[in-house]
């Protein structure tokens, strides 16, 4: 595997199917699975590790993210990557912080969007300079990060990006929790409570099953979330899959059931993918 910190490092394509899988470090089960997933689609896998200020609303969440790239480069060279794309802040963004920036438009407006103000337009921002910088055929994200991968989708369709995206499983530990490098910071006492999550999703995707309408499938996951209070819920809502938006409760057809919530001091996202209003077969 071939470190490098600037683009000027990165070899052409040479002709095979380039895939880029791009993370903030920290490296767990669930990235190894993106980069996995890109083995089995691309000729050449590169990986990119960088925290990006942009997507950060909170300076102290910036601050505390873990960064661990010694680590990340041991997984990655044992996963067989090709290259490890480390650049710095100043070969991103050259300069300081960029004037022209990307605006994932009514996804701001909900939903992770609504809780966390800018999210959307630095992920964006940072996923197209990426993109630009490292001139893959495929780009692969993780299926947990539901409304990141809407809003990403959107973008290369409006903006005519020539990128495939392509999207992995959520990875789940035994017990159902999410994958996530925030997954560190929680107690084994916040862990266990953690749980409430993933129990609330299967409790909602069960109802949706049984051909449940949207008012129902949320009810049947809210139920589950009320009985752990120290999991302080942001929000449990049924999305429009290309829009990010809510579906109305007369909604027929493929959703995601998305959950935001903080363990203690730690924000936890999870979602499921179901139909509503149709009895699954």
């Amino acid at each position: 595997m071939r470190t490098i910190t600037s683009a000027r490092d990165l070899d052409p394509a040479s002709g095979g199917k380039r895939a880029v899988v791009m993370t903030m470090g920290a490296l767990h089960d669930g990235h190894l699975a993106l980069v996995r997933h890109a083995r089995a689609i691309a000729d050449e896998v590169l990986v990119t590790v960088f925290v990006n200020p942009l997507q950060f609303d909170d300076p102290a969440d910036l601050e505390r993210y873990p960064r661990t790239l010694a680590a990340d480069a041991a997984l990655l060279a044992a996963e067989g990557v090709d290259v490890l794309y480390a650049p710095s802040q100043e070969d991103v963004y050259p300069g300081g912080e960029p004037i022209v920036t990307v605006c994932a438009g009514a996804i701001n407006d909900v939903f992770e969007g609504a809780s966390r103000p800018g999210h959307f337009d630095g992920v964006l921002t940072v996923v197209l300079k990426l993109i630009n910088l490292t001139q893959p055929d495929v780009a692969v994200f993780g299926a947990k990060d539901a409304q990141q991968v809407i809003a990403v989708r959107a973008m290369v369709r409006d903006l005519n990006v020539p990128v495939e995206i392509a999207v992995a499983p959520t990875v789940r530990d035994p017990d159902g929790l999410a994958r996530s490098s925030r997954n560190v910071f929680l107690s084994p006492n916040e862990r266990a409570h953690a749980l409430v999550l993933s129990r609330a999703l299967r409790a909602a995707d069960a109802r949706a099953g049984q051909g449940a309408g949207v008012t129902e499938v949320l009810r049947a996951g809210g139920d589950v979330l009320v009985s752990v209070p120290a999991a302080r819920v942001e929000y449990l809502a049924a999305l429009d899959p290309v829009s990010a938006q809510p579906v109305p409760d007369d909604y027929r057809g493929e959703v995601m059931i998305a959950v935001a919530a903080r363990v203690g001091n730690t924000r936890l996202i999870d979602n499921v993918s179901t139909h509503i209003g149709l009895a699954n077969n």
